[in-house]
């Protein structure tokens, strides 16, 4: 059976290891203030009795009498005064045999010193040393006494209680304590005002959650089939998918691109632009290299204000694939759909026929609209060779029938097949858009008469559409062009900003002449090679 890995919130890890890193440092710092503390206190306990030895030494009472050997009360009294006045533990002066003859317990005067490490003073030497006497355990500083001929002549001891040198350590560990655990008090309500903060941050999110969000996100990001590359507010590369490195790699840009500057990368950017404008730029081209791409290029905002710019982008020859396929389809439908309205409409005057008996009259209508079909079909395939191109103006003829339009379709020449299918395509969009375009205008018109007229010579391909509709004004045809813009309400404007572009794909040449109330015509030149020429 697995275990379930528990897994801790992220306010719960912060206060934990705030807590004890906080509670470490001061209990690191409490032993290294409390050894320096205990130093301090003992050395300044010691030079303490030093100092007071010295004086006690220097005493002319005390000189006077270890000399004469006259031990009076003076002598007693003396050290008593500076023992009470400097809160020493005791104050003994002994003789050369280290008979005591000062102490705070006046039955102890008389009798040899007690404790062992009096020798070396007796000798001469000043020093301090830590041992048990009559009074408990002290601190000793030793301090020779010489007379006016420099002779020694005895010793000072001056002892200091080591409780109340460890009753002074015990205050100071306190102090620090309390320092310690205010500290560590601090310290958590830091980390509990810290994990509030990193959590708001972090949209409330808990680490875990963050994680399994970005990986579901690098998934879903490397799994699109469109590539994608995003930069940041500086043009550095933060992100790149798998489908748009191979898009690079067929362009013959580096394969690492994550980090560097897209104008280094790739100088024929448009993402500087959306960076400085905050402004998306949709169903772009650009060559990267010789490889054509569709490119959508959005900009990131956070509060308003553009902190990178992601884009889209899919190679234009899958595109162009798509496109011919649904090209195809829909014109197919169309010419379907057109052609069985248009067949139950003559279906309905067969029937009228039948049931008016007007027999010969049917057998007349029956064959005039068998030869026109055949004639209108037999018209297209012989001129077109192209079976999509020839299949698409059939089934415009047949629309243009449903809608009450008087379409022609004129050709002085054979047309053939392009070398090259994407020609079929732009010339798909091209005259579909217009011939669209010219049979809706003319919805209101009361002749509604389109006629489209080829002319091919080896070479180029001219077209011409020409309709009876109400014209464009003036002022009009300066933004025909312009893509979105449209005088038939919204999400329109498409269709002859298409139109150029396929125009300028093919590097042809469009020109439109439309006069308000007189109809419009537009032409069309393109360089146009046959695929029996090609092979």
């Amino acid at each position: 059976m697995r275990l379930r890995q528990v897994r801790f919130k992220l306010s719960t890890v912060i206060i934990f290891f705030v807590c004890l890193v906080v509670l470490i440092s001061l209990m690191i710092t409490d032993l290294l203030i409390s050894h320096s503390v205990s130093k301090n206190i003992q050395a300044h306990s010691e030079e303490k009795a030093r100092i007071v030895a010295r004086t006690v030494s220097k005493s002319h009472i005390v000189i006077d009498a270890l000399e004469n050997r006259t031990y009076s009360n003076s002598v007693q009294d003396y050290t008593n005064d500076i023992q009470t006045a400097t809160a020493m533990l005791f104050i003994v002066v002994m003789d050369m045999k280290g008979i005591r003859r000062t102490h705070p317990n006046p039955d102890e005067i008389g009798k040899p010193f007690v404790g062992g490490d009096e020798k070396q003073a007796l000798k001469g030497e000043e020093y301090v040393s830590i041992s048990k006497g009559t009074l408990g355990e002290s601190v000793r500083a030793f301090t020779p006494i010489y007379n006016k001929n420099n002779e020694q002549i005895g010793v000072v001891a001056v002892g200091i209680s080591l409780k109340s040198v460890e009753t002074a350590l015990g205050r100071s560990h306190r102090s620090i304590l309390i320092v310690t655990f205010f500290g560590l008090f601090v310290g958590v309500i830091g980390a509990i005002l810290l994990a509030r903060y990193i959590k708001r941050t972090l949209l409330g999110l808990e680490p875990f959650a963050i994680a399994k969000i970005t990986e579901e996100r690098s998934t879903m990001l490397q799994s699109v089939h469109e590539g994608i590359i995003a930069v940041d507010h500086q043009s550095t590369i933060t992100l790149v998918n798998k489908s748009a490195l191979q898009i690079f790699q067929k362009a013959g840009l580096d394969s690492n691109p994550v980090g560097r500057n897209i104008h280094d990368y790739m100088p024929s950017t448009g993402l500087d632009r959306v960076l400085q404008t905050g402004e998306p730029e949709l169903d772009e081209e650009q060559n990267i290299n010789g490889v054509s791409i569709l490119v959508n290029r959005v900009p990131l905002l956070v509060n308003g204000q553009v902190v990178g710019a992601i884009s889209t982008f899919r190679d234009k020859t899958e595109v162009n694939q798509l496109a011919e396929q649904l090209t195809g389809v829909r014109a197919y439908a169309d010419a379907l759909r057109a052609q069985s309205h248009e067949f139950m409409n003559r279906l309905h005057v067969i029937r009228g026929m039948i049931e008016l008996k007007s027999y010969k009259e049917l057998a007349d209508f029956i064959r005039t609209l068998v030869n026109y079909r055949n004639q209108e079909f037999g018209n297209i395939t012989e001129h077109f060779k192209d079976p999509a191109l020839g299949g698409f103006i059939l089934g415009k003829l047949s629309y243009a029938r449903e809608q009450n339009v008087d379409l022609t379709i004129e050709t002085g020449a054979v047309i053939p097949e392009p070398a090259d299918q994407k020609t079929t395509h732009e010339l798909i969009t091209i005259l579909g858009n217009v011939i669209d375009n010219a049979i809706e205008a003319m919805a209101d018109s009361a002749e509604k008469t389109l006629e489209v007229s080829f002319t091919y010579d080896g070479e180029w391909l001219d077209m011409e559409v020409m309709d009876s509709g109400p014209g464009i004004l003036e002022e009009t045809q300066e933004r025909i062009f312009e893509k979105g813009y449209s005088t038939k309400g919204d999400n329109r404007g498409y269709g002859l900003h298409l139109v150029e572009k396929s125009v300028q794909a093919l590097s042809g040449e469009l020109q439109i002449d439309s006069k308000w109330m007189l109809g419009t015509n537009v032409y069309i030149k393109i360089p146009y090679k046959s695929k029996e020429v090609e092979s």
